[in-house]
């Protein structure tokens, strides 16, 4: 399914809601790294605990499950827009946060900005901008899905007012009504393609052919809901089939979430250049990725997706 010979990145998706199943096609379609960002569960969470777990999952078992199907995985840390309405539970996760930011593979503050637009996520927007500007990371924004255009562009303002700078800014969740503003103010601006809502594969062929390809930056943001974590290399084949050159999208697959998150200082392609040698023997907190009976395996992570290799005997 992968066009030939092509890598791609994954800059927003969900993990902790997919299954190791995800982890193999997404391997086989060509996706050599992914970035999780922090986010929503789809319950609120109520206590501090279930914050640090979570925080400590995507940077301990979810980047070695990603590990053990030959793919980096890294992640943003931050508080999402939705609890932030939780205000005794926000001034917690806000005292929180300063102890992951910088730890090894995090590489940036995010998902973080407006749902309803609140003066709670204003607040605590504001604040981890602050902590953004101070721990020189970048910044990703979740843009609202009701009154879209107004709080992408009362997103932008904000973190210009706290002196972040657009280069540093990767603003998520993109559409035609909103790609011009977040360009022409210099931002990155990236594109959620999901079933039914955000952006379809085909819209995102158009918007390249009107906006060419620089800060522009594609990701499927799959999750718990109706979402497929193949919409990166699923997009990249339509655009080629719809005469779009390989680098183009190249740029919008790949390069260009590389060159954003990449400021960090944490994501680097040599991390993935050379073959992944997988040993699913291997064990994060005496815990492996295999269930019971299945067997390891060692050496280069090569699927068997053949409806006759799941006939179970």
């Amino acid at each position: 399914m992968a066009p030939e010979k092509m890598m791609f990145i994954d800059p927003h998706i969900h993990m902790t809601s997919r299954t190791t199943d995800d982890y193999a096609r997404m391997q086989e379609a060509g996706i050599v790294a992914i970035i999780e960002p922090s986010f929503w569960l789809g319950q609120p969470r109520t206590e501090i605990g279930s914050f640090k777990d979570y925080f400590s999952s995507l940077l301990g078992w979810e980047r070695f499950r990603a590990s053990q199907f030959g793919i980096k995985h890294y992640c943003t840390i931050g508080l999402n827009s939705k609890e932030a309405n939780n205000e005794a539970l926000a001034e917690q996760v806000m005292e929180l946060l300063p102890l992951f930011v910088l730890k090894e593979g995090v590489v940036g503050v995010g998902e973080i900005g407006y749902d309803d637009q609140t003066a709670a996520e204003d607040k605590y927007y504001r604040l981890q901008l602050d902590l953004a500007k101070e721990v020189g990371l970048p910044v990703q924004i979740h843009t609202p899905h009701r009154d879209k255009k107004a709080g992408t562009i009362r997103s932008m303002k904000v973190a210009m007012e706290h002196g972040i700078k657009p280069h540093m800014v990767i603003v998520d969740h993109n559409n035609e009504e909103t790609v011009k503003d977040t360009l022409d103010g210099g931002f990155w601006a990236a594109f959620t393609i999901y079933p039914n809502s955000k952006m379809g594969n085909e819209r995102m062929v158009e918007i390249v052919k009107q906006y060419g390809t620089e800060r522009i930056i594609v990701n499927s943001s799959a999750d718990w809901g109706v979402s497929d974590p193949l919409s990166v290399p699923k997009t990249a084949s339509l655009m080629l089939e719809r005469g779009i050159p390989a680098e183009d999208v190249r740029m919008v697959c790949y390069q260009n979430a590389l060159d954003a998150f990449g400021q960090s200082g944490q994501m680097n392609e040599s991390d993935w250049l050379q073959p992944a040698n997988v040993d699913q023997r291997d064990k994060f907190q005496d815990n492996s990725v295999l269930r019971g009976g299945q067997t390891p395996v060692v050496g280069e992570f090569k699927t068997r997706n053949e409806l006759k290799e799941n006939i179970v005997k």
